[in-house]
């Protein structure tokens, strides 16, 4: 078995138009609570949407609804990359 000794990637880097799958949230009290509270959980699959023009906040569709998040928040959403294209509908 192979060991991936990579460091996790987390949302503030996903590029405009990327999609990635929620392995975990690494915040904690109410920041997670608003998180899950927004419907990001592990298994969740997230799409980069728009990023404003100075790159702070960034809009990411998450279960259909876009939520804006600041990069200080975006790092705490640790992802993997999502397996399958995602589709319109």
């Amino acid at each position: 078995m192979v060991q991936n000794t990579a460091a996790p990637r987390t949302l503030d880097q996903l590029a405009p138009g990327e999609s990635a799958v929620v392995v975990e949230l690494a915040t904690t009290g109410l920041n997670r609570r608003r998180l899950m509270d927004l419907g990001i959980l592990p298994g969740t699959r997230i799409t980069a949407a728009l990023r404003s023009p100075l790159g702070d906040p960034t809009a990411y569709d998450v279960r259909g609804a876009l939520i804006a998040l600041r990069r200080a928040q975006a790092r705490e959403i640790v992802i993997e990359p999502a397996e399958t294209p995602a589709t319109g509908g």
